[in-house]
This record gives structure tokens, sequence and C-alpha cells, in this order.
């Protein structure tokens, strides 16, 4: 089942490519519910899980650290390639063309992790396991979306931002074969998943919310975001 989705992801992640390399009128809005779903994820799934899987230690746990550090090297990685500096910034434009295709390097290893952190998910049970994978679908439309966009803003071809897609989309099934090879005890689990859940955190509130509500009113895509924080909701209240 983990295969399958992710599979099903690579359709995800070709969408979001497809729409930066053609029209982008509503994807404030898809930004918007995805960013909710990931956050709902975080609060409603994951951090109940980890807690579950790693008990509640005395002092401070060390999933939770891991949490924190997931959420800072995510933070660290983007600001030292530059994936949000604009074009007319200081570094000049040489630098933003490197960042831009720096950034999309790394939304391919973000993807991978997301292959990964499904297959690791479903070891934990399926429950955690899909709804890991509806927000990993989520927010996939916008990795491609993404890849794409930061391939062309750096300069790159049409072709070859078709390239960076296409790894892109195929990194989650990837990420997916190597979890089916390694067997994680809980201890190990919570970790991985407080440290997942810091790196979706960071990707809801530092990537894509800010890039929801760059160039829209942010009333319609605010409710989108609630929605998708609702979504996740009963997802987990139903599982």
């Amino acid at each position: 089942m983990a295969l399958l989705l992710a599979i099903c992801t690579v359709f995800s992640t070709a969408a979001g490519g497809i729409v930066a390399l053609r029209a982008r009128d509503r994807m404030h809005l898809v930004l918007g519910a995805s960013a909710g779903i990931l956050l709902g994820l975080v609060a409603f799934d994951l951090i109940p899980e980890v807690f579950r899987l790693g008990g509640v230690p005395d002092g401070v746990p060390s999933f939770m650290v891991a949490f924190v550090l997931g959420f800072l090297v995510l933070h660290i990685v983007e600001r030292a390639a530059g994936v949000h500096e604009p074009v007319d910034s200081e570094y000049g434009e040489h630098h933003h063309n490197v960042s831009g295709t720096l950034g999309a390097a790394g939304l391919v290893g973000h993807s991978f992790l997301d292959g990964l952190g499904i297959g690791l998910a479903f070891q934990v049970s399926s429950t955690v396991g899909w709804a890991v994978a509806i927000a990993v679908l989520a927010h996939d439309f916008a990795d491609g979306l993404n890849t794409v966009t930061l391939m062309r803003r750096a300069g790159h071809s049409r072709r070859n931002s078709i390239i960076a897609l296409g790894l892109d989309a195929l990194a989650p099934v990837a990420g997916v074969l190597v979890a089916r090879l390694i067997s994680p005890p809980d201890s190990v689990l919570a970790l991985y998943l407080g440290a997942f859940a810091g790196l979706l955190t960071y990707l809801a509130t530092s990537d894509i919310l800010p890039e929801a509500h760059a160039h829209h009113p942010s009333r319609v895509t605010l409710l989108t975001t609630v929605a998708g924080v609702a979504f996740m909701y009963v997802v987990a209240s139903f599982a």
C-alpha cells in the first residue's frame, strides 16, 4: 500500500509542475489548503503518535528535540541555498540562479524524505501511514509547482525543468523502497516522526503559507487553510 500511495504522489507532483508551466491563477487557494493539511497532520496525528511511541519521559523528550532540529535544519539549508532570495537582492542574479538550482535540488531531496516518511509511517500503523500519505499527496502538488518555478526562475530551459520535475516526482517512490529495507525500533521511529513533524511545520509556515498569501487577498486563502486543518482533524478523529 505504501508503494502504491508513493506512485500516486508521482501524479500529484507532476500535476503541480504542469500548473507551474501553464498557469497559477488559483494556486494560492491550493497552497493555503496544503499548508492547513500539513499543520493538521502534525498536530492531530504525528505528535500524538510520537508521544505514543516514545512515552513521556522525565525532562525534555528527545523526540521533541528532534522536532526542533527538523525545523531548524530545513531552515538553515534553505537560508544557505538562498531559496527565498528575490532576484534583485544584494546577492545578484548569479547567486539567485545558483540558489534556484539548489532549491530545486533540495525539493527533490525532500520528496525522497516524503517517501521515506510514508514507508516508515506504515510501519507504525496503517492509520498513521494513511494520514502521512494524504498530507504528502497534498503538498507534493506544491513541491512540483515550486520545483519548476525555481528551475525556470534560475534560467533553466523548459526541458531541464521537466527533467527536474520528473526526478522530484519519482523521489518518493525511491524513499518508500528504502523504507522497506529497514525496520527501526519504536524509539527510533519516534525520533524520525518528531523530526519529520518539524520539517512539515517549517514547510507549512515558512514556505507554503507565505507564497499562498504573497500575491492575492488573504481572506479566502486563510479560509482554505482552516478548511485544510479541519479536514485533517476529521481524518484523525475517524481514524
